[in-house]
């Protein structure tokens, strides 16, 4: 079968098993479903750009995707006057304070002499710290005693949210420029350690930092680039509507919402499948690949395989950060606390495994498939079981054993479909495909 057969036909099973949700079940979680798949594909799709293009191991993007979620609330949230009148002062003077000291350390690593320089620096930075804790400090103090139940915390610019997309990826990719400063020199195991590591100290940071996004307190009612259910609901000529079509306004309303988003959801998709298939087919895509083979050849070519690291790592987190943003749209909710590694890092892995390291179509068609087995595996675990005990008696010790552990099904569905692919499809699904 031919690539483009293969691609075609997959993807049509796959809409054809979302059409058949709809059917079976109902519009709103097919559309729901179809939303997080597109946020999916779009999450492996970032880093499918840094394994399958530079074979970089990230297993931080829990912290990419947190930063652009945080994004959605530092631009949409209303600014927080009050909070600036008695804090402001103090963060911008940690701020400078912070600049003060790196510009300093940066002045003595270059231009004094290696003896002494490591001293120096140590004593800069020591100095650094204690003076921006003495503006931080009680300005967070300040900021976080107002109103703390509801606010607490410096708000946002007051933007429409559809800009913080955007401004997630910015979040992600400086992020992950500060981070390659670090740990791009590290081999490829220590990298995975370092880029989990850095993420949990991301995660940690938004959850005790009340004043910056209320921390574990959540920031709910967030604004919508869609029109809203209740507003719809409360229109006539939405109702109008919904009774052309045979439908009861509450559901017209949640399809149309969720449908709205599906079309934002697939132009973002479009637009970034696009420029990154022009990428990988470009002379830098081709470079990108020629030194994960082989790093040693392509350094030996003249090739700044660091920097080329650094701008895929970049790019890949980038990505990662707008798919962050754009579900905390969705959601009108920000909870740094449902940020974990099974969801944000290693599910997303396994979207690329299974569609296919290499091939921005495989990784969009992972995100798709993993994402509706795993909603829809938590139904299948129980419906499996009731059909394999229904033979038993209801009083059977076995038989309720078996019942109460169903819900766990998830995880060993999810494991078996990686062992077929694995077995079946060892490049995935839709495999790389190389031009020579």
């Amino acid at each position: 079968m031919s690539q483009p057969v293969r691609i075609l036909s997959l993807y049509a099973l796959m809409f054809a098993a979302l059409l058949a949700l709809g059917f079976v079940q109902s519009w709103p979680l097919a559309l729901s479903v179809l939303n997080m798949c597109l946020i999916s594909g779009i999450m492996a799709l970032g880093v499918n750009m840094q394994w399958g293009y530079g074979g970089l191991f990230n297993v931080g993007i829990m912290g990419f995707a947190a930063l652009g979620g945080v994004a959605a609330v530092l631009v949409s949230e209303p600014v927080r006057g009050e909070a600036w009148a008695v804090g402001g002062a103090g963060l911008v003077s940690a701020l400078l304070s912070i600049v003060v000291t790196v510009a300093a350390v940066g002045w003595v690593r270059k231009h004094l002499p290696r003896r002494g320089r490591g001293v120096l620096t140590v004593l800069l930075l020591v100095l650094g710290y204690f003076v921006t804790r003495q503006f931080f400090d009680p300005a967070v103090d300040a900021i976080e005693a107002q109103d703390p139940t509801v606010y607490g915390n410096i708000g946002g610019v007051g933007l429409p949210i559809i800009l913080s997309w955007l401004v997630g990826g910015l979040f992600a990719g400086g992020a992950a420029w500060l981070i390659s400063r670090i740990a791009l020199g590290l081999r490829s195991d220590y990298l995975a350690i370092a880029t989990l590591g850095i993420s949990e100290i991301v995660l940690a940071v938004l959850k005790n930092e009340d004043w910056l996004a209320r921390g574990v307190k959540n920031v709910a009612g967030l604004d919508s680039p869609v029109p809203s259910a209740i507003d719809l609901q409360a229109s006539d000529w939405f109702v109008a509507f919904a009774a052309d079509l045979g439908m009861m306004p509450i559901d017209a309303s949640i399809v149309f919402v969720r449908g709205s988003y599906t079309i934002l959801f697939v132009i973002v998709l479009a637009i970034l499948m696009w420029l990154s298939e022009r990428a990988l087919k470009s002379p830098w895509g081709r470079m990108m690949r020629a030194i994960r083979d082989n790093r040693d050849a392509a350094e030996a070519m003249g090739k700044d395989v660091v920097a080329r690291h650094r701008q895929i790592f970049v790019l890949g987190s980038a990505v990662v950060g707008i798919a962050g943003a754009m579900l905390v749209t969705m959601d009108g909710l920000f909870s740094p606390g449902t940020y974990n590694p099974l969801r944000f890092t290693f599910l997303i892995w396994v979207m690329v495994i299974v569609g296919g390291s290499g091939n921005n179509w495989g990784a969009v068609l992972g995100g798709f498939l993993i994402w509706f087995t795993w909603t829809q595996a938590e139904a299948w675990g129980p419906q499996a079981m009731e059909f394999i005990t229904s033979g038993m008696a209801g009083d059977s010790a076995l038989r309720a054993h078996l019942m109460d552990n169903a819900p766990h099904m998830r995880l060993l569905i999810m494991g078996l479909v990686l062992l077929v692919t694995l077995r079946f499809f060892p490049k995935g699904l839709i495999p790389e495909q190389i031009r020579r």
